[in-house]
């Protein structure tokens, strides 16, 4: 994989594969990895693992964050936060997290239908809900009460994708409202302050899936964990490269899916080989991201069938790589 991988960076001789095209140059080395685990009659999560040189081989579920009430470019809503997302830190098994969350996903609808009636439950860009909720805190109290409703209080964490840049206005102000003609206008200290405490800080389109700009990130103190997707810059080889630079900065990685999607499922085992510890690949709806969850649970099923060690994440998602 290695050297075909070098072969097209070396082809396209540019700096973003504006050339030959990411797209285009993915599809051939993702094909590349699964030629290489198929020679070797291994599956794919561990020819990555041995690829990326991870050091355990002790293989790690991730927690899936999923995505269950969007808003910002992903849909018409006037909410300006872009993805809302539950993580059942506290499940036992990846199988039991997903079913957590889809118990969680349901009980949502059924809230959201009868507070805003049935036509509120249309879904946005990646299978969340899309109510006609305006503020963040209109979100999580949807959230929480979703959880409360099905019993999993202190199990599931909420996580969120702010993508800010949707709403950084040309005077440097953070508009909440940048869907309407209200303007409610942040600054940097101001939206700080709603995020209210520390958080896993992932850089996406600053870090661009890219070796060169996590070094500008860790320089520069940007952030501390990166955003993984794989068509940010085209190949296997330099993905993994990117998520091994974040590791090495003390960082985490949090593998993504994109919001136009398709149903190949390679993201799940790229996950459980470079031991991540999270991924977010949308609702439990919807096959495109349905594909990446159904993956893991059969991944999950074969290492205990062949009594490998493995475990879930949980709660230290974030610290999941340095397992031994």
């Amino acid at each position: 994989m290695k050297k075909i991988d070098q072969l097209m960076i070396e082809t396209d001789g540019t700096p973003d594969k504006s050339k030959l095209g990411a797209n285009a140059i993915l599809g051939i080395s993702m094909a590349a990895a699964r030629a290489g685990a198929a020679g070797r009659y291994i599956p794919l999560y561990q020819f990555l693992a041995d690829e990326s040189d991870a050091p355990s081989k002790n293989f790690v579920l991730p927690v899936p964050f999923m995505n269950v009430l969007n808003g910002g470019d992903h849909s018409g809503n006037p909410m300006a936060f872009q993805e809302f997302m539950i993580a059942p830190t506290h499940a036992t098994s990846f199988t039991q997290a997903v079913q957590w969350n889809a118990e969680t996903y349901s009980a949502l609808e059924t809230l959201i239908q009868s507070k805003h009636g049935k036509t509120a439950v249309g879904l946005g860009d990646e299978g969340g809900f899309a109510p006609p909720i305006s503020h963040p805190h209109d979100a999580l109290d949807l959230l929480m009460e979703a959880i409360k409703v099905t019993g999993h209080e202190g199990k599931i964490k909420i996580g969120i994708d702010p993508a800010s840049q949707s709403f950084f206005t040309a005077d440097s102000k953070y508009d909440m409202d940048f869907k309407t003609d209200a303007p409610e206008l942040l600054d940097a200290t101001m939206l700080g302050d709603l995020y209210h405490c520390a958080v896993e800080l992932v850089g996406d389109d600053l870090l661009a899936t890219n070796v060169d700009r996590v070094k500008m990130g860790v320089e520069k103190k940007a952030c501390n964990s990166m955003l993984l997707k794989i068509n940010q810059i085209g190949t296997i080889t330099e993905a993994i490269g990117a998520g091994n630079e974040a590791f090495s900065a003390g960082w985490s990685v949090f593998v993504s899916h994109r919001s136009g999607e398709t149903t190949d499922d390679f993201i799940a085992d790229l996950t459980v080989g470079m031991r991540t510890g999270h991924l977010k690949s949308g609702a439990p709806a919807r096959g495109e991201r349905v594909a990446k969850y159904n993956r893991l649970m059969d991944i999950e099923c074969e290492l205990a069938a062949k009594e490998l060690r493995f475990r879930y994440a949980g709660t230290g998602f974030r610290g999941a790589h340095k397992d031994g």
